[in-house]
């Protein structure tokens, strides 16, 4: 390689290994211990969980002015949890969103004695969805294995890493009383490093793209922090929120805000940092300045963010529709309403994600062309999936 790529390689190594160390060591520092009580599932209030199969269904005419629409009882057999084997008679479901019970169905049972003077042991709860939950996985990998080929394989073990983050790190430490914030920022660096270089592979592009996210974290996280403070945000504006507040009283739900906002925003900078990072490696063979490979790479830029804000705007808006409706069916001035706790927690986390991503666009724009060996087609070029590939010399 010439001189001038191996010492880029110095300062990238000299600028993201001791970034990849402190992160090592935060994760060790910051490992919680076992959270849970074992005082029954979470959302139970002290049931215990068990499956069943409903083997028959009898209704009966419901009470004159009573507003349940379906009135009877349903015999179920238990096939895992306590009562294991066993027959059980359950009322059927009532209210909104409940499910209509048929003979074969597979359901979710609370075994709970005594919650009802008088009432039945056993009561239906949700339906058992694992078999289709599986299908649908499997046919989502199957998808990507079948189009990305060795870099399916790549991506869904960096998608494994980054869910392992979560569910092992990120949420047992904020369960386990550590501040949120911090938490959130060492978990999005571990999945940054790990994610981006097991997709993309190690090498200087995945390198400059791992710099320009890790950038662009911090200004999301700063931004965060202030409007946070300057809207008086206290985290509580939703039910999910609100029940956490209760029960684990000693949560700081602010951090919690920002941890959220954070570990939202590394989602889409991973993509547009790879994006750039790639764009102006294949620009600079052509390029005759950097300014002149910078402008050129800014304009890519300008069209992936725009692609990529409208995408995150209608994300929100169809996950949020019943929100939407509530809105549009309401008395409450519209101000009012976008200025109330729960949508303007939102609207933070909207606003500031899509500046920390448009950021992102210059940053590591800027970063690569500082790099790039500009005017000759080098041995080995990149290609935009991030692989190298042997390219021919100018003549």
């Amino acid at each position: 390689m010439p001189a001038a790529s191996r010492r880029t390689r110095r300062i990238l190594a000299a600028v993201l290994v001791p970034a990849a160390v402190v992160t090592v060591l935060a994760l060790v520092l910051l490992w919680p211990g076992s959270v849970r009580d074992g005082s029954g599932d979470p959302g139970t209030g002290g049931g215990q969980r068990a499956l069943g199969t409903v083997s028959a269904v009898a209704e009966r005419v419901c009470p004159a002015g009573s507003a349940q629409r379906r009135c009877g009882s349903a015999t179920v057999q238990v096939t895992e949890g306590p009562g294991a084997g066993s027959r059980q008679e359950v009322d059927l479901p009532q209210g909104p969103g409940t499910t209509t019970l048929r003979p074969g169905d597979d359901v979710v049972l609370l075994h709970f004695p005594g919650a009802v003077p008088g009432g039945r042991a056993y009561s239906v709860v949700d339906r058992q969805r694992a078999t289709p939950m599986i299908w649908l996985v499997g046919l989502a990998v199957a998808v990507i294995l079948a189009f990305g080929r060795r870099r399916g394989v790549t991506s869904l073990a960096g998608l494994a890493v980054s869910f392992g983050v979560l569910l092992f790190f990120v949420v047992p430490a904020v369960l386990d009383g550590s501040p949120p914030l911090l938490v959130a920022v060492v978990g999005a660096s571990a999945i940054m490093f790990a994610a981006l270089y097991l997709t993309h592979g190690v090498n200087v592009h995945t390198s400059l793209a791992v710099a320009g996210t890790l950038a662009s974290l911090v200004l999301t996280g700063v931004l965060g922090a202030v409007f946070t403070s300057a809207m008086h945000l206290t985290g509580t504006g939703s039910d999910d929120s609100a029940y956490l507040s209760v029960t684990r009283a000693g949560l700081d739900l602010r951090g919690l805000l920002l941890a959220g906002i954070v570990i939202g925003a590394l989602g889409v900078l991973d993509d547009v940092t790879v994006t750039q990072a790639v764009t102006v490696a294949e620009m600079a063979p052509g390029a005759t300045g950097r300014w002149e490979l910078f402008q050129a790479a800014i304009r890519v830029g300008r069209a992936h963010v725009a692609s990529a804000v409208n995408t995150i705007v209608l994300a929100y808006a169809g996950a949020s529709l019943p929100l939407l409706l509530l809105i549009a069916a309401g008395s409450e001035p519209i101000g009012d309403l976008l200025t109330s706790e729960f949508l303007a927690q939102e609207i933070l986390r909207s606003a500031v994600g899509t500046i920390g991503l448009v950021a992102s666009v210059p940053i590591t724009t800027g970063l690569a062309a500082l790099v790039a060996e500009l005017g000759a087609t080098p041995a080995r070029a990149v290609r935009p999936d991030g692989t190298a590939r042997r390219a021919r010399h100018r003549g």
